[in-house]
């Protein structure tokens, strides 16, 4: 086993943001996945990840990860463009009063496109909805570069940072 240093930036945001939430493209849509597999779970995590040395829900027992999954406060959606999946998001609201963007990203054929602005913007729009008083997230120098400048223009504001040492799996990196 193996690991690295990574930098960890926490943010929050107390109120949803303001803006239209209007796909750039007519052939852009998102779907709520309800109750997803294992098996599909991971494909879309390592369609994001795999670049980016995301390792956390790879290494999780399958019973661990299908409880998380099977959670009617855990919501997962994907991203399509033109009928073909680019990316996905999860929020979990398992703590109450909060729901946390566990995971958010595009495939690396979709970034650079203005997608991940739009698809942000519809995830946090969508956990407003559910009510909370706070949404946050994390986010390390193992994610894509934009993702903690996008964050930030979103609205969320930094709270918190850390360096941590990040498993990794022997030959991923």
């Amino acid at each position: 086993m193996s690991y690295i240093s990574t930098k960890t930036t926490y943010l929050e945001m107390f109120a949803p943001p303001a803006g239209d939430v209007t796909p750039l493209r007519s052939d852009v849509c998102v779907e709520r996945v309800d109750r997803p597999s294992t098996a599909f779970y991971r494909k879309i995590y390592r369609a994001v990840g795999d670049q980016l040395g995301w390792v956390d829900r790879l290494v999780m027992p399958d019973e661990q990860l299908q409880s998380i999954l099977s959670d009617d406060r855990v919501s997962l959606y994907v991203l399509r463009v033109a009928g073909e999946l680019a990316g996905y998001s999860e929020l979990d609201a398992r703590v109450a009063s909060e729901i946390e963007l566990a995971y958010f990203g595009l495939f690396p054929a979709f970034v650079g496109q203005g997608l991940g602005k739009y698809f942000l913007r519809w995830t946090l729009q969508t956990a407003w909805l559910l009510g909370p008083t706070r949404v946050w997230v994390h986010t390390c120098d193992l994610d894509h570069p934009a993702a903690l400048p996008n964050y930030l223009k979103a609205g969320f504001q930094i709270y918190d940072q850390k360096v941590i040492a990040q498993f990794v799996p022997d030959g991923s990196l």
